[in-house]
C-alpha cells in the first residue's frame, strides 16, 4: 500500500498504519449506534451516546495524530528551506507516458471522492431538517462549517504539502476523512455540525495539492488541458456520485448513509496513495536524490534551481508595474467569477434538492434527476479541456460564465413557471460551474506575474469558497428568498463577471509560463 519514501522512516510507516487501524476502529464502534435505527428508518435523534462512542472518539483523534506522526519528516525546517530553491517540471515538449495517464486517472478517483463530502450535503439537510426537527436556517449551519473548514483546509493543507509531501498531504487528508463518517451515528446535530467542520478542513486542500502535484509532472505543453481535464471529471463525477448514491441509498438508510460512506471512500484514498507518486521536489529537498531520479524519469521531469531567476526578478521589480487598473482589474473580475461559482455551487444548488422537496418531489427523484443532470454534463467536461487548450483559454472560461448563466435563466424559469424537468437547467450549471473552477485557478496562475502569482491564485481560490459562506449565511440568519429571487440575484454579479473577465483576461493559451519574470524576459536554468 505505501512505501518507506513516503514516511519519515519504517517507524514512520508502522505509525502510519496504526493510525488507519485506530481511526477505522473509533469509526466501527459508532455502527452500533446506527444499526439501533434500523426499525425508525435509521433516525436516532435523541438516542444517548454510549461509552463506546466516546472511546471511538477518542480513537479518532488520537489516530489521526499517530497517522500524522507517521507522516511527518525529520528535519523540517531544513526541507522548506531547501525546497525553496528547487523547481521540478518537464520540458516543454515532453510526449506523455502511461506514468502520466495513471496519475491523472488516479487523481480523478481522488477528487470525486474529494468533492463528493460537500456535495453530499444538500441531499443530506432534508433529512436533517426533518429528524432533528429544526428550520432550514439551523440546518444551515452544517454547510456553513462545511465551507468554512475548506477555508481553512485551503491554507493549512499548504503548508501540510510543503512539511509532508503532496502524496502524504492526500494520505492523511484520506485518515480525516475516515473518521468523518461518524457524522452518519451523531444523534445531535451540533455534532454533525462539528464533524462537518473537519470534513471541510480535510477536503478544502485536496485540490490545491491535486494541481501542485500535476504541475510538476505534466509537460508544459500539456499542462492546461490535463489541469482542466482532471478538475473537472473531479467536480461533475463527485456531484453525480453524491447524488447517484443518495438516490440509491437514501431510501433504505436514510440520509445518515451518505456520511458513513466516508470509511469505504476513505480507506479507498488510502490505498490509492499505492499509485500516487512522491513529488520529485519533495524527495530532493529532503536529499533523497536516487528516489527523486527515479520518479523524474518516469514522468520525463528535470530539476533545476530558481535563485538565480529570483535575483533577477527582483533586480527588475521596481520597473513593473504590478498595480494600476489592468492588474487590479483582472484580479477583481477573477475574484468575482469565483465568488459566482460558490454562490451557485455551495448556495443555489444545495438549496435546490430542498426547494424540489419542498414542492412534492420526493427524495429519491430529486436526488435521480439531479443524478441524471450531472451525468449529462459529464462528457462535456472533455470539450471544456479541449477549448481551453486548443481554442482560447481567455474565452473558454468566459464561455463557461456564459453557461452558468443560462443555467440560471433556465431555473428562473423553472420557478416561474413551475412546469418542466429540472434536469437541463441544472446540467447547464453544472456544466457552466464546473468548467468554470476547473478552467479558474490555471488560468489565474498563468494570469499574472511570478512573484505574486502565488497570492494572487490564492485569492481567487479562496473567492470560490467565500461565495458559498455569503450563501449559508444568509441561510443561517433565515433570509433566503425563493429560489426565483435568489437566481436573479445570483445573475446581476455573474453578467459583470463575464464583462470584466473578457474586457481585463489575457489570451495565455501557447505561452510557456513557467520561466518568466515579470517582464517577459526568461531565466537561464540553473541544474540541481
Amino acid at each position: 500500500m505505501l512505501s518507506t519514501s513516503t514516511l519519515s522512516d519504517r517507524r514512520g510507516l508502522i505509525a502510519f498504519i496504526i493510525g488507519v487501524i485506530a481511526v477505522t476502529a473509533g469509526v466501527l464502534l459508532h455502527a452500533p449506534m446506527f444499526w439501533m435505527g434500523r426499525n425508525m428508518h435509521f433516525m436516532l435523534v435523541g438516542m444517548p451516546m454510549g461509552s463506546d462512542m466516546i472511546f471511538g472518539m477518542f480513537l479518532i483523534v488520537a489516530g489521526i495524530a499517530v497517522a500524522a506522526y507517521g507522516l511527518l519528516p525529520k528535519n523540517v525546517s531544513g526541507i522548506l528551506s531547501a525546497s525553496q530553491d528547487i523547481v521540478v517540471s518537464p520540458p516543454e515538449d515532453a510526449p506523455l507516458s502511461r506514468a502520466h495517464w495513471m496519475l491523472m486517472g488516479v487523481l480523478v478517483i481522488a477528487l470525486i471522492i474529494d468533492i463528493m463530502k460537500p456535495a453530499s450535503l444538500g441531499f443530506t439537510i432534508p433529512g436533517m431538517v426533518k429528524e432533528y426537527d429544526v428550520p432550514k436556517a439551523t440546518a444551515s449551519l452544517v454547510p456553513f462549517f462545511a465551507l468554512s473548514g475548506t477555508v481553512v483546509g485551503s491554507v493549512v493543507w499548504g503548508v501540510i504539502a510543503d512539511i509532508y509531501g503532496r502524496k502524504a498531504s492526500i494520505l492523511l487528508s484520506a485518515v480525516m476523512f475516515v473518521g468523518t463518517s461518524i457524522c452518519g451515528a451523531m444523534p445531535s446535530l451540533y455534532w454533525n455540525i462539528g464533524m462537518c467542520f473537519l470534513m471541510g478542513a480535510a477536503a478544502g486542500g485536496m485540490l490545491p495539492v491535486t494541481y501542485a502535484l500535476l504541475a510538476e509532472m505534466m509537460p508544459s505543453k500539456h499542462r492546461g488541458w490535463s489541469l482542466v481535464l482532471v478538475g473537472g471529471l473531479g467536480a461533475v463525477g463527485g456531484y453525480f456520485a453524491a447524488s447517484g448514491f443518495s438516490a440509491l441509498l437514501q431510501p433504505y438508510f436514510g440520509w445518515r448513509i451518505l456520511w458513513l460512506l466516508n470509511l469505504p471512500t476513505g480507506l479507498s484514498l488510502v490505498l490509492l496513495g499505492a499509485f500516487i507518486p512522491e513529488s520529485a521536489k519533495f524527495l530532493l529537498a529532503r536529499g533523497r536524490r536516487e528516489e527523486a531520479r527515479q520518479v523524474m524519469a518516469r514522468f520525463g521531469s528535470e530539476a533545476r534551481s530558481t535563485r538565480a531567476a529570483e535575483t533577477v526578478a527582483l533586480a527588475k521589480g521596481s520597473s513593473v508595474a504590478l498595480t494600476g487598473r489592468a492588474f487590479f482589474g483582472k484580479l477583481f473580475a477573477l475574484s468575482l467569477a469565483a465568488v459566482c461559482y460558490g454562490l451557485v455551487n455551495f448556495g443555489l444548488l444545495l438549496w435546490l434538492p430542498a426547494d424540489l422537496v419542498a414542492r412534492g418531489y420526493s427524495m429519491e427523484l430529486t436526488s435521480r434527476l439531479l443524478a441524471e443532470s450531472a451525468l449529462i454534463a459529464f462528457p462535456t467536461v472533455f470539450l471544456v479541456a479541449y477549448f481551453y487548450s486548443r481554442w482560447s483559454t481567455k474565452w473558454s472560461v468566459v464561455g463557461s460564465i456564459g453557461v452558468t448563466l443560462l443555467g440560471l435563466a433556465g431555473v428562473l424559469w423553472l420557478e416561474f413557471t413551475g412546469q418542466g424537468s429540472p434536469v437541463f437547467p441544472v446540467a447547464l450549471l453544472i456544466v457552466g460551474t464546473n468548467g468554470l473552477v476547473a478552467m479558474l485557478l490555471p488560468y489565474a496562475a498563468e494570469s499574472f506575474p511570478l512573484r505574486i502569482r502565488g497570492r494572487t491564485t490564492g485569492t481567487v481560490a479562496a473567492c470560490t469558497k467565500a461565495g458559498g459562506m455569503i450563501a449559508q449565511f444568509l441561510a443561517i440568519l433565515a433570509l433566503v428568498p425563493p429560489l426565483d429571487v435568489v437566481s436573479l440575484i445570483i445573475i446581476v454579479p455573474t453578467i459583470l463577471a463575464l464583462i470584466l473577465v473578457a474586457v481585463f483576461g489575457k489570451e495565455t493559451r501557447g505561452r510557456d509560463l513557467r520561466d518568466l519574470d515579470p517582464d517577459g524576459h526568461t531565466f537561464a536554468a540553473t541544474g540541481v
